[in-house]
């Protein structure tokens, strides 16, 4: 069990600071909605001008938008100017358009918010907030926001410590293949104080977590496939192979 008890410490420390697989869960086919999210956030950011007037004729547009009540508009220059893509970094704009786009039930701006007041950023640090905006946004079925907030509560960050509620998140997330969410269920079946150990459900999720892309699960399953018997090992497997097919859904 050291192997497995050091690869996990790792990965809280790395988790608490802040995604191959056997053939026996299949490969995934496809990007996660995550993963789509992101790209579509990267290609678009990609697609702003660099300088000049080109960028100050982007502005404009957005802002036109963005006063006209066009949520996406009002998130897109929140996102700008939190993240200074573009423009110079203004917290205080931004929280002023994320702020009008979670009037409009906008996900994302809703997550953003969270992780501003998470970390801090223009707004005096409050995880209650944080989990206010991330709650409101996982219910929208945002992956980010439901493993922020199963993080939160599987640690007790800002919340009292709740092992049921943290599974309740993360496995939402995991339907939706989130690696990460799906790797910190292996976590705590595997070995975590307060959750009944399940050694055949953490290998499940370790083996579904790297078919989603997680770099560090295929060490941490078969770190503890080595203390597991092979009739465990194969039902495991099949219990994979079966959240598969039923699209990550009653796993």
């Amino acid at each position: 069990m050291k192997n497995l008890t050091s690869a996990i410490c790792l990965t809280i420390a790395v988790l608490v600071g802040c995604g191959w697989v056997s053939d026996s869960a299949g490969s995934q086919i496809g990007l996660t909605p995550a993963q789509e999210e992101e790209a579509y956030q990267e290609e678009w950011i990609q697609s702003l001008p660099v300088q000049g007037e080109d960028i100050a004729t982007t502005l404009r547009e957005l802002t036109l938008l963005a006063e006209q009540g066009d949520a996406t508009s009002q998130f897109k220059l929140g996102f700008m100017y939190r993240n200074g893509f573009r423009v110079l970094q203004d917290y205080e704009t931004a929280i002023k358009w994320y702020t009008l786009a979670v009037e409009q039930k906008h996900s994302e701006a809703q997550f953003n918010l969270g992780l501003m007041y998470k970390t801090g950023e223009g707004v005096p640090q409050d995880y209650e907030t944080a989990i206010k905006w991330y709650t409101l946004a996982a219910e929208q079925k945002h992956s980010e926001a439901q493993f922020n907030l199963g993080l939160m509560y599987a640690i007790g960050e800002g919340v009292p410590q709740d092992f049921e509620t943290a599974i309740k998140w993360y496995t939402l997330a995991a339907e939706q293949k989130h690696s990460e969410s799906q790797f910190n269920l292996g976590l705590m079946y595997a070995n975590w104080d307060g959750v009944p150990q399940d050694h055949v459900y953490a290998h499940m999720w370790f083996n579904l977590a790297a078919s989603s892309g997680d770099k560090i699960a295929p060490k941490v399953r078969d770190s503890l496939a080595e203390q597991m018997i092979p009739t465990q090992i194969a039902e495991a497997q099949k219990l994979a192979r079966e959240c598969v097919r039923k699209e990550y859904k009653a796993c």
